[in-house]
């Protein structure tokens, strides 16, 4: 239950279901959302939704119950976080050939090939057993501020990038067990599919991401070091409610931080690890190449 600073709520939902005419569903579903007053980004294809929303509890209430009326998203799972204001400035509600951009050779349905759904317990006690694998689903900068203990870091910017990277660096884990995470699922529901196509014995997923993973009572986060990246205004969320551990970087210093700054510069906007001293220090630039361009265009 929200408390009373908390009057909004930030929902995460995505599921994996035939929509006919995504661009028709997406014309209809912004104007619904106009009208409710919410705000957030909802992706719609061919093959489901993917969404991320903010909006007062009334509002929130209101889709999720508008939804659960829905015949394709009667059964959609929503994690809801409180907080208390809008997460976005905007809405955002497009048609799009893939929910998360893999491009794969050869596209997979997870409704039939995905890896086994792992609960926030069965990942738990997964993630301190010798013998597994485990492969962080995200891009690296997401990585960088918070991550399952002894997760792989994918050397990735972009999903599109994963194929050739676990094919370059995972090909002789074939064998092995192994399990992935992201932060809300979606991501996982391809990515293991995806490996089992290419040969990969043992892959499972953990069921509902992150997000559901800090929220799990008897779990609560153990074994996640950081903060969990999420793609709002909130920048970051944190997720183990039993130790509190910094794994980011100054991306100047070197120094323990888990705050995001984008860079001053308007042509640079480069999302970067800094510390509030190095802000005031670099005046918010991630570069003196970036501060020196910046005076050039404001003197020009």
């Amino acid at each position: 239950m929200a408390n009373e600073k908390n009057t909004y709520q930030i929902l995460l939902f995505y599921k994996y279901v035939p929509i006919d005419d995504p661009v028709g569903f997406a014309d209809e579903h912004r104007a619904f959302c106009q009208k409710l007053g919410i705000k957030g980004r909802i992706l719609v294809a061919h093959e489901g939704i993917n969404g991320t929303l903010s909006g007062t509890l009334e509002q929130t209430q209101s889709y999720i119950d508008f939804m659960r009326q829905h015949p394709l998203f009667h059964d959609m799972h929503f994690k809801v976080d409180d907080h208390d204001r809008h997460a976005f400035k905007k809405l955002f509600v497009r048609p799009k050939k893939e929910l998360v951009t893999w491009r794969f050779e050869e596209d997979v349905d997870p409704n039939e090939l995905t890896g086994k759904r792992l609960s926030p317990k069965e990942f738990y006690e997964q993630l301190q057993q010798d013998d597994v694998i485990v492969i962080d689903g995200r891009n690296d900068y997401e990585y960088d501020i918070g991550h399952f203990r002894n997760a792989i870091r994918p050397g990735v910017k972009t999903s599109r990038e994963f194929p050739e990277w676990i094919r370059k660096n995972l090909s002789h884990y074939k064998d092995r067990k192994i399990i992935t995470y992201c932060t809300g699922g979606i991501r996982c529901e391809k990515l293991t599919a995806f490996m089992l196509k290419e040969g990969f014995k043992d892959v499972a997923q953990l069921e509902g991401g992150i997000i559901s993973y800090g929220k799990d009572p008897e779990v609560k986060g153990k074994l996640f070091d950081g903060k969990c990246y999420v793609f709002d205004e909130r920048i970051s969320v944190p997720i183990n409610q039993v130790e509190e551990k910094i794994v980011g970087k100054c991306y100047h210093c070197g120094k323990p931080e888990d705050r995001y700054i984008n860079c001053e510069y308007d042509m640079c906007h480069k999302q970067h690890i800094c510390c509030p001293e190095c802000e005031e220090k670099h005046q918010g630039y991630c570069s003196k190449e970036c501060e020196e361009q910046d005076m050039v265009q404001y003197e020009g």
